[in-house]
């Protein structure tokens, strides 16, 4: 979808710029806000960009770098690291052969830590994209990725 029609599903009021943002991340084939789309999203909705970068910086959701088609978010609360995390996180950077923070060579797979999911019912858990796993455990991970990679 070209970013114009992006915004033009938005009313021009400041409080949709969460949901902006999130819109144009997703058409990012790099999955990320690059500095023209911060800059497309501030003169859209008449805000200033540093309120713009802000929002971007603070919320772990978005990102100014380019990631993989899909972000793997392990939650690494107390909780998550009391029943695992640390396992799962381990069993990812061996699957995907990177560290936290890094993207795959293939554009895949980014992983990244991030605070509560709000899932602590079922910790250890990681997000991918937009799905939750809970319950997790090293062969589970497996069983998620593999699905994923052929998926593609």
């Amino acid at each position: 979808m070209d970013k114009k029609a992006i915004l033009e599903k938005f009313p021009r009021s400041p409080d949709v710029l969460l949901a902006l943002l999130h819109e144009l991340q997703r058409a990012n084939p790099q999955n990320f806000l690059a500095p023209e789309d911060l800059a497309l999203a501030a003169e859209y909705l008449g805000l200033p960009l540093s309120r713009v970068r802000d929002a971007v910086t603070f919320y772990t959701m978005f990102s100014l770098r380019p990631r993989g088609k899909h972000v793997i978010r392990v939650c690494d609360s107390p909780n998550c690291h009391l029943f695992g995390a640390w396992s799962v996180v381990e069993e990812l950077k061996k699957l995907l052969g990177i560290e936290v923070g890094e993207t795959t060579p293939d554009g895949l797979f980014t992983l990244e830590l991030t605070s509560c999911l709000g899932a602590c019912g079922v910790a250890p858990v990681m997000m991918v994209d937009d799905e939750v796993f809970g319950n997790l455990t090293p062969e589970r991970v497996r069983e998620i990725l593999a699905r994923l990679k052929e998926e593609g």
